[in-house]
Protein backbone atom coordinates (compact mmCIF):
# COMPACT_ATOMS: atom_id res chain seq x y z
CA UNK A 1 0.00 0.00 0.00
CA UNK A 2 1.34 3.58 -1.01
CA UNK A 3 1.83 6.35 1.05
CA UNK A 4 3.67 9.47 -0.06
CA UNK A 5 6.49 10.43 2.33
CA UNK A 6 9.36 12.82 1.74
CA UNK A 7 11.94 10.12 1.72
CA UNK A 8 13.58 10.78 -1.65
CA UNK A 9 15.49 13.59 0.02
CA UNK A 10 16.01 11.89 3.32
CA UNK A 11 20.54 11.56 2.63
CA UNK A 12 21.94 8.34 3.88
CA UNK A 13 25.86 7.21 3.78
CA UNK A 14 26.97 5.51 0.61
CA UNK A 15 29.45 2.62 1.47
CA UNK A 16 32.29 4.79 -0.08
CA UNK A 17 31.35 7.60 2.79
CA UNK A 18 29.61 9.75 0.24
CA UNK A 19 26.27 11.24 1.43
CA UNK A 20 23.74 10.88 -1.05
CA UNK A 21 19.92 10.92 -1.01
CA UNK A 22 17.48 8.71 -3.08
CA UNK A 23 16.76 10.91 -5.35
CA UNK A 24 20.64 11.76 -6.10
CA UNK A 25 20.77 7.53 -7.03
CA UNK A 26 18.02 7.83 -9.52
CA UNK A 27 14.89 9.80 -10.96
CA UNK A 28 12.91 6.34 -11.38
CA UNK A 29 12.40 4.03 -8.65
CA UNK A 30 14.41 2.87 -5.75
CA UNK A 31 13.89 -0.62 -4.13
CA UNK A 32 15.63 -0.11 -0.78
CA UNK A 33 16.13 -3.83 0.64
CA UNK A 34 17.67 -4.19 4.56
CA UNK A 35 20.74 -6.63 3.66
CA UNK A 36 22.55 -8.93 5.59
CA UNK A 37 25.17 -11.84 4.57
CA UNK A 38 24.72 -14.64 7.02
CA UNK A 39 20.55 -14.93 6.43
CA UNK A 40 18.51 -17.96 5.01
CA UNK A 41 16.93 -15.27 2.92
CA UNK A 42 20.16 -14.43 1.86
CA UNK A 43 19.90 -16.15 -1.26
CA UNK A 44 17.44 -13.01 -2.32
CA UNK A 45 20.42 -11.16 -3.56
CA UNK A 46 20.25 -13.21 -7.01
CA UNK A 47 16.78 -12.34 -7.52
CA UNK A 48 17.86 -8.38 -6.39
CA UNK A 49 20.93 -8.49 -8.65
CA UNK A 50 17.86 -10.06 -11.51
CA UNK A 51 15.69 -7.16 -11.04
CA UNK A 52 18.98 -4.91 -11.18
CA UNK A 53 19.88 -6.44 -14.60
CA UNK A 54 16.44 -6.64 -15.94
CA UNK A 55 15.08 -3.13 -14.80
CA UNK A 56 18.24 -0.95 -14.64
CA UNK A 57 18.12 0.22 -17.56
CA UNK A 58 14.47 1.40 -17.74
CA UNK A 59 15.27 3.33 -14.31
CA UNK A 60 15.10 1.23 -11.22
CA UNK A 61 17.87 1.43 -8.67
CA UNK A 62 18.06 -1.39 -5.75
CA UNK A 63 20.05 -0.06 -2.90
CA UNK A 64 20.99 -2.34 -0.11
CA UNK A 65 21.12 -1.58 3.18
CA UNK A 66 23.40 -3.89 5.41
CA UNK A 67 21.71 -4.59 8.86
CA UNK A 68 23.68 -6.38 11.60
CA UNK A 69 19.90 -5.87 13.96
CA UNK A 70 18.53 -9.69 13.71
CA UNK A 71 21.11 -11.75 15.28
CA UNK A 72 23.61 -10.65 14.27
CA UNK A 73 23.85 -11.80 10.10
CA UNK A 74 25.84 -8.58 8.96
CA UNK A 75 28.67 -8.82 11.56
CA UNK A 76 31.71 -7.96 8.89
CA UNK A 77 32.33 -4.27 7.80
CA UNK A 78 31.69 -2.69 4.76
CA UNK A 79 34.50 -3.68 2.80
CA UNK A 80 33.57 -7.31 3.72
CA UNK A 81 30.00 -7.13 3.03
CA UNK A 82 30.87 -5.02 -0.63
CA UNK A 83 33.23 -8.43 -1.42
CA UNK A 84 31.00 -10.86 -0.19
CA UNK A 85 28.37 -9.26 -2.24
CA UNK A 86 30.24 -9.19 -5.66
CA UNK A 87 31.84 -12.40 -5.43
CA UNK A 88 29.25 -14.14 -4.20
CA UNK A 89 26.26 -12.91 -5.66
CA UNK A 90 27.52 -10.96 -8.46
CA UNK A 91 26.11 -7.99 -7.19
CA UNK A 92 26.33 -4.63 -9.33
CA UNK A 93 23.37 -2.37 -7.27
CA UNK A 94 24.79 -0.18 -4.69
CA UNK A 95 25.07 -0.93 -1.47
CA UNK A 96 25.39 1.74 1.75
CA UNK A 97 27.02 2.29 4.34
CA UNK A 98 25.38 -0.04 7.98
CA UNK A 99 22.73 1.00 9.34
CA UNK A 100 20.36 0.24 12.00
CA UNK A 101 16.63 0.04 10.61
CA UNK A 102 14.57 -0.64 14.01
CA UNK A 103 14.91 1.17 17.36
CA UNK A 104 15.82 5.11 18.47
CA UNK A 105 18.97 4.61 16.68
CA UNK A 106 17.41 3.90 13.02
CA UNK A 107 18.25 5.69 10.59
CA UNK A 108 16.38 8.56 9.55
CA UNK A 109 15.40 6.92 6.06
CA UNK A 110 13.87 3.81 8.01
CA UNK A 111 12.28 6.05 10.37
CA UNK A 112 10.30 7.28 7.45
CA UNK A 113 10.23 4.16 5.27
CA UNK A 114 8.33 2.59 8.63
CA UNK A 115 5.16 4.30 8.02
CA UNK A 116 4.14 2.46 5.38
CA UNK A 117 1.54 -0.27 5.87
CA UNK A 118 2.06 -3.40 4.05
CA UNK A 119 -0.38 -5.89 2.19
CA UNK A 120 -2.03 -6.40 5.16
CA UNK A 121 -2.52 -2.73 6.56
CA UNK A 122 0.52 -3.20 8.91
CA UNK A 123 3.15 -0.34 9.73
CA UNK A 124 5.89 -0.61 12.16
CA UNK A 125 9.25 -2.18 12.81
CA UNK A 126 10.94 -3.62 9.74
CA UNK A 127 10.42 -7.83 10.60
CA UNK A 128 13.23 -9.10 9.36
CA UNK A 129 16.23 -8.96 7.11
CA UNK A 130 15.25 -8.55 3.41
CA UNK A 131 12.25 -6.20 3.96
CA UNK A 132 11.74 -3.88 0.69
CA UNK A 133 10.41 -0.78 0.51
CA UNK A 134 9.67 0.26 -3.81
CA UNK A 135 9.78 4.11 -3.48
CA UNK A 136 8.59 5.58 -7.02
CA UNK A 137 9.34 8.64 -8.54
CA UNK A 138 6.73 10.89 -6.77
CA UNK A 139 8.14 9.54 -3.49
CA UNK A 140 5.00 7.03 -3.12
CA UNK A 141 6.12 4.00 -1.03
CA UNK A 142 5.08 0.06 -1.54
CA UNK A 143 6.27 -2.20 1.52
CA UNK A 144 7.07 -6.06 0.95
CA UNK A 145 7.84 -8.30 3.86
CA UNK A 146 11.10 -10.28 4.01
CA UNK A 147 9.44 -13.52 2.72
CA UNK A 148 8.12 -12.12 -0.19
CA UNK A 149 11.01 -12.40 -2.49
CA UNK A 150 12.37 -10.10 -5.54
CA UNK A 151 10.26 -12.19 -8.45
CA UNK A 152 6.95 -12.28 -6.68
CA UNK A 153 4.43 -10.92 -8.86
CA UNK A 154 3.43 -8.13 -6.73
CA UNK A 155 7.00 -6.92 -6.60
CA UNK A 156 7.52 -6.74 -10.34
CA UNK A 157 3.84 -5.49 -10.58
CA UNK A 158 4.62 -2.43 -8.61
CA UNK A 159 7.95 -2.05 -10.21
CA UNK A 160 6.77 -2.07 -13.55
CA UNK A 161 3.99 0.88 -12.60
CA UNK A 162 6.46 2.97 -10.69
CA UNK A 163 8.82 2.48 -13.66
CA UNK A 164 5.73 3.65 -16.14
CA UNK A 165 4.82 6.98 -13.56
Amino acid sequence: MSEVLDVRSIPFDTATGETKTLGDLSDGPVLVVNVASKCGLTPQYEQLEQLQRTYGEKGLTVLGFPCNQFMGQEPGSIDEILDYCATTWGVSFPVADKVKVNGKNAHPLYKALKNTEDAEGKAGRVAWNFEKFLVSPDGAVTRFRPRTTPDDSAVIAAIEGALSE
